[in-house]
């Protein structure tokens, strides 16, 4: 296998953290709830994830049980935002570190321990392709987490859902006078927005990377939030995002396979790196930020 080909081979799979961390921040940003603290519940989701596993518990309850874990630290955060009116920034990052804080204190007695990955399923003839075959051959999660891209997609785009999620973004005094509840829709989206990010720590932990180590999330959810600004709130620009930043996160071990004489340190730091770059990219083009952004995200809904 040539770099090209391993690169293409777990691009998926190293996207899939980022992707689902991402997709939940969507719907959380959506509804104008805006929570910083994706990092904290994909670390505390992974710990919980890696101890079930580890005890025998099965990758389903894994992801159960990082799910719940993941939602109950958001809807901890929502409550304090939705219920207090604190500012969602500063909550935000506290309910991050809350996170990163709990899964050390759990993990610390499974550091450097393993566990076993599921099998990866491979679609008949197109795994076989050459160079790119090895993008149908991936685990479980990988597809599920595709299919889950194209329901948000559809969510946003054509159903009912979607759209009173966008009505309270928008315009929440709006979407109240009409009959919605806001502050129930909006602990919703953060619920899920939590659910999601359990999962994607629960994969980066038992799936992608089996192997406990305090900090193993390395910024993920810092590059997942990221990513929502970086697709411009568009679930398709979003996964694209998260395909690039997989491939980029593999480019330093084909690099490396390959003979090239640069610094493992640099090598690292390329994700944060290219995250930098596109950001700055981004922010400069006011009218895509205007046209697509979230007129009401950050900014609390109280009753009239």
């Amino acid at each position: 296998m040539n770099a090209v080909e391993f690169v293409l081979a777990g691009m998926l799979a190293a996207a899939t953290p980022f992707l689902l961390a991402a997709l939940g921040e969507l719907i959380v940003e959506r509804a104008g709830v805006l929570n910083l603290g994706v990092e904290g519940l994909m670390a505390f989701g992974a710990v919980i994830a890696f101890i079930i596993v580890y005890h025998g518990g099965g990758h389903f309850l894994a992801f159960l049980g990082a799910g719940l874990g993941g939602a109950l630290l958001s809807l901890l955060f929502a409550a304090i935002v939705l219920g207090f009116n604190a500012n969602q920034v500063a909550t935000g990052l506290a309910i991050g570190i809350l996170g990163q804080g709990l899964s050390a204190l759990f993990g610390k007695t499974y550091e450097s321990l393993t566990v076993r990955g599921p099998p990866k399923i491979a679609i008949p003839g197109l795994s076989d392709i050459p160079v790119i075959g090895g993008l149908f051959s991936q685990d479980i999660v990988v597809w599920l987490s595709l299919l889950a891209t194209v329901a948000v997609w559809a969510m946003f785009s054509y159903g009912k859902l979607g759209l009173i999620i966008r009505a309270v973004g928008e315009n929440p005094k709006a979407a109240h006078a009409i009959g919605y509840p806001v502050i129930a829709i909006r602990f919703a989206a953060a619920a899920i927005g939590g659910v999601m990010a359990g999962f994607a720590g629960a994969y980066a932990a038992t799936i992608y990377t089996p192997l406990w180590a305090d900090g193993m999330i390395a910024g993920r959810g810092w590059i997942a939030i990221a990513l929502v600004v970086f697709g411009t709130w568009l679930t398709g620009r979003i996964f694209l995002g998260a395909c690039l930043f997989g491939a980029v996160s593999l480019m330093g071990l084909a690099a490396q396979a390959i003979g090239l004489n640069v610094p493992s340190q640099l090598l690292a730091c390329l994700p944060y790196l290219v995250t930098i770059i596109v950001l700055g990219i981004i922010s400069a083009d006011r009218r895509l930020l205007k046209l697509n952004g979230v007129a009401s995200l950050g900014e609390p809904f109280e009753r009239s």
